[in-house]
């Protein structure tokens, strides 16, 4: 594991805007003229405490912006206080299960495994941010207690966005005549659950810092597809909107499942349960495949069309960053730079290489 740090203080908020490459009716521009970058890049991310996890083909960093020793005197920072101190730096490399199986990297099957993949480096993504945000003399976070609260995370995840919807929809199933029907209005269901919950937490402080870190995740992903120099101000001028993002990933996986789960007809509730748990692997797989596909075809009319909810329900989980918040992102990412050129990468050394930004 590489490690490096650079100070930085704080500075005025950007001047960033709402600009939308998938926007329906004439968008909102900043104040210089916005980019769009216009091809796809083996490069991901995910936003994390007071900083931003960015990925490549074999390697993948961390970066957090830690907070002064004096911020942390009466305790851990206030909710929604940024941190001001120094960008600390984790590098660590990645090598992917989908290279040394086959099987798994068959169209559906891969995504899924894709998936767990980003799942763990997420995980230990989100503990190393974590832990940056404790006092210098404080204990280093137990996996145990990462452990519970990620069982916690998942079974409330399951519970409230796959088998609450099926348990509701189930009320009304007498009415409903016929399995297109039923699951169609399940998604209807799991969507107002989803989107209705995606408002209620934009509104917390601590996670209103998140999505401005997503957005920074996203402006500077942009950036480097685009292949401009990886600055803050170059960043900021595009959008915090991405095809790839996981956010624009949920939302087609509601959208499949009415598809996948439309044959089976209108069943008991305990077998409509059973098979929402059963086919989450097959919807993750195929969800995957059409946002990869998304990915390398933004600029097809067709898609562009398919993908506008998905981009549109981004303006939740993403903020606009400040300077500050670009910097960390760019850090990130050019930890990453250092040490590989994804762009340059062999078709041997891309298999497996499944990333959604």
């Amino acid at each position: 594991m590489d490690a490096s740090a650079s100070t930085s203080g704080t500075r005025p908020r950007s001047a960033a805007g709402d600009d939308d490459p998938f926007a329906a009716g004439p968008a909102r521009r900043r104040p210089q003229a916005a980019h769009e970058a216009g091809r796809d890049a083996p490069v991901g991310g995910q936003a994390v405490v007071e900083g931003v996890m960015m990925r490549g083909v074999r390697h993948w960093a961390v970066a957090v912006r830690k907070p002064l020793p004096e911020q942390l005197e009466d305790g851990p920072l206030p909710d929604g206080e940024a941190a001001l101190g120094e960008i600390e730096v984790q590098v660590m490399p990645f090598d992917s299960v989908l290279k040394r199986h086959r099987w798994m990297r068959l169209p559906i099957i891969r995504g899924f495994v894709a998936l767990l993949g980003s799942l763990k480096i997420g995980f230990k993504a989100l503990q190393i941010a974590a832990q940056a945000q404790q006092p210098e003399d404080d204990p280093e976070i137990s996996k145990g207690s990462w452990a519970v609260a990620i069982l916690g995370g998942l079974a409330l995840a399951i519970g409230l966005f796959v088998l609450t919807p099926v348990g509701l929809t189930s009320l009304i199933k007498d009415q409903l005549g016929s399995g297109i029907a039923f699951w169609m209005v399940e998604a209807v269901v799991s969507t107002t659950i989803f989107v209705g919950y995606l408002s209620l937490i934009s509104r917390l402080p601590d996670l209103r810092r998140v999505f401005e870190y997503h957005g920074a995740e996203h402006q500077t992903i942009s950036c480097y597809e685009a292949g401009l120099p990886l600055t803050p101000e170059n960043a900021s001028r595009f959008s915090r909107l991405h095809p790839r993002c996981g956010t624009s990933f949920m939302l087609i996986v509601m959208v499949t499942a009415v598809f996948v789960y439309s044959p089976l007809g209108i069943l008991d509730w305990w077998q409509m349960m059973c098979a929402r748990l059963v086919g989450i692997p097959l919807i993750i797989g195929i969800s995957f495949e059409a946002i990869k596909y998304a990915g390398a075809h933004r600029g097809n009319r067709l898609v562009r069309a398919t993908m506008w909810p998905g981009m549109q329900l981004q303006l939740l989980t993403t903020r606009d960053p400040d300077h500050d918040q670009l910097e960390v992102a760019i850090a990130a990412m050019q930890a990453v730079l250092d040490r590989e050129d994804p762009r340059a990468a062999t078709q041997r050394e891309l298999v497996g290489i499944e990333v959604a930004a």
